[in-house]
C-alpha cells in the first residue's frame, strides 16, 4: 500500500438533499458552511477522535460517524496502523444541510488519500453511508454522494450503490435559511406516509425527469416548474414554522423554486443569478425576523468540487 502522506486535511461541504422532488436520490453541494477534518497516522493502534467544536458529539469511535467510516475502510484494506482524527465542525448537527454526511464523506475522502487512493468515488460513497447509518439509522446516499462528487448528483440505486450520476447544470445559486431549531432525521421520516398513491407517484416521477432535463438544457423555466414535491413536503413542512410564508416570499423575490433541505429545518431556494439569490435572502430575513426564532442564512453557488484537500 502506497501511503501518500502522514496527514491529510479536507474541507467537507454542506449539502442539500432531495432537491424538492428527488426524495433520497438527488443532492447538491454548497460552498459553505463546511467541516474541516484532519486524519493522521499514529504509532498507537486504534482510532482516536477529537472534536474542536462545541456541539458535544461523541468522540468514542464506536459512536462517532467518522469512527464508523474509518473502521469500515480499515476492514476493507487490512490496514494495521493507528489513526488520529481532529474534527472542526461548522455545520450544526440536525440542521438539514448534511452535517453527518460532511463528516462521513470528508473522512472517507481523506482516509482514501492517506491510504494511497485504493477506492473509487462510488466505493467511498458506500463507506460514507456506513457513517450515515450511525448518525440517523439509515444508509442514505443523497447527501454523501453530493459531498464526495460535488455538483448535483443523482443516485439511481442504493442497495448496493449503482450509478452515482454527476448531472450537468447551468449556473445556479442557492439561498439557504437555517432556523435554529433541530429536526432529527428519524422524526422527519416518521411523519411521512408509508404508502404513496400511484397518481402522486406519477407526478413526482415526472418532476424528477423534468428537473434532470431542465438542468441539462439550462432551461430555468422547466427547472422551476419541476421543483414540486408531492411526497414529503406536504407532511414535513408542518415541522418548520412559517414554511409557507417563507416559500411564498422567496418566490415573489425571484426564486426558481425550492423547498425543505433534506429533512429540515433548513429551507433552500434556487435562482439563476447572485442578485436574485441575495434578494431571496432579504425576503427570507424579513419573514423570519418577525418570529422569535434565531436563524442563519447562506448564499452560495453550487459547489462543483465537493470535498477538497487543504494542501
Amino acid at each position: 500500500m502506497n501511503f501518500e502522506s502522514s496527514t491529510i486535511t479536507v474541507h467537507a461541504p454542506a449539502t442539500v438533499a432531495n432537491v424538492v422532488c428527488g426524495f433520497d436520490c438527488l443532492g447538491f453541494a454548497l460552498e459553505e458552511p463546511f467541516d474541516e477534518i484532519r486524519i493522521s497516522f499514529s504509532n498507537e493502534p486504534g482510532i482516536r477522535i477529537r472534536h474542536n467544536d462545541e456541539f458535544g458529539l461523541p468522540e468514542d469511535p464506536e459512536k462517532n460517524v467518522v469512527g464508523t467510516v474509518l473502521k469500515s475502510m480499515i476492514r476493507a484494506t487490512g490496514f494495521e496502523r493507528g489513526l488520529e482524527v481532529e474534527i472542526t465542525k461548522n455545520i450544526k448537527p440536525g440542521s438539514g444541510v448534511g452535517s453527518s454526511a460532511a463528516c462521513a464523506a470528508g473522512a472517507a475522502v481523506a482516509a482514501n488519500r492517506l491510504l494511497g487512493n485504493p477506492f473509487t468515488k462510488e466505493q467511498l460513497v458506500e463507506f460514507a453511508r456506513d457513517g450515515e447509518l450511525t448518525a440517523c439509522g439509515s444508509r442514505i446516499a443523497d447527501n454523501v454522494s453530493a459531498c464526495i462528487f460535488g455538483g448535483i448528483t443523482l443516485v439511481r440505486a442504493t442497495e448496493p450503490i449503482a450509478d452515482v450520476v454527476a448531472l450537468e447544470f447551468p449556473e445556479l445559486f442557492a439561498t439557504v435559511i437555517h432556523p435554529q431549531i433541530e429536526i432529527r432525521t428519524e422524526d422527519a421520516r416518521a411523519v411521512l406516509p408509508r404508502e404513496v398513491p400511484l397518481p402522486t407517484a406519477i407526478r413526482q416521477w415526472g418532476n424528477v425527469g423534468a428537473l434532470v432535463a431542465g438542468l441539462a438544457r439550462g432551461d430555468y423555466d422547466l427547472i422551476g416548474r419541476a421543483l414540486e414535491d408531492h411526497v414529503a413536503e406536504p407532511y414535513r413542512k408542518t415541522l418548520i414554522p412559517g414554511f409557507d410564508e417563507l416559500k411564498r416570499a422567496s418566490m415573489d423575490a425571484g426564486a426558481l423554486g425550492g423547498g425543505i433541505s433534506g429533512s429540515g429545518p433548513s429551507v433552500f431556494m434556487l435562482s439563476g443569478s447572485i442578485e436574485d439569490a441575495n434578494r431571496i435572502a432579504d425576503a427570507m430575513r424579513t419573514v423570519y425576523s418577525a418570529t422569535s426564532i434565531d436563524f442563519n442564512i447562506y448564499v452560495s453557488g453550487v459547489n462543483r468540487r465537493g470535498v477538497t484537500f487543504v494542501e
